[in-house]
């Protein structure tokens, strides 16, 4: 979760070195032992959130470094990356929702749990971000597709 809010690894551990900090500290305040996980979940999106705020910065990938994954032939890797790339665009309600959802496997009542929002808002917030996501690969796939056809006449 923190690696897809800051696409660098080494942020990442300082978030979650930041979130076992903070849970080891407020351990007292969980209610309810059960909701370990979702209260884990939630330390972890406020620390990588923060973190954000604070560094103000992304690192991106140098194109030249992807050229060795690319090499195989293999469309996997560079799908993987658009849809990484699209969830990036997303306002991050949306994508924190679509995260936890389809990355985490949470459920909606789990996310509304660990959001603290009522669960048709958790629903709306899938239902739209998966919109734009779907119109952001749209674009990208349909101009590979009309390249491809127009490069053939």
């Amino acid at each position: 979760m923190a690696f897809v809010y800051t696409h660098n690894e080494n942020d990442a551990i300082d978030i979650l070195q930041q979130t076992l900090i903070r849970a080891y500290e407020g351990m007292r305040n969980l209610k309810e032992p059960k909701y370990l996980k979702t209260w884990l979940t939630r330390i972890v999106i406020n620390c990588s959130k923060t973190y954000i705020e604070k560094r103000k910065h992304f690192d991106l990938v140098d194109p030249s470094e992807l050229q060795e994954i690319q090499m195989d032939g293999s469309n996997l890797v560079e799908e993987e990356m658009d849809l990484w790339q699209a969830l990036s665009t997303l306002e991050e309600k949306y994508k924190t929702v679509l995260l936890l959802r389809f990355y985490q496997d949470y459920t909606v009542p789990e996310i509304a749990r660990i959001l603290e929002c009522p669960e048709g808002t958790v629903k709306t917030h899938i239902r739209r971000g998966l919109k734009q996501l779907k119109l952001c690969l749209k674009g990208v796939y349909e101009d590979e597709w009309i390249q491809s056809v127009e490069g053939h006449d």
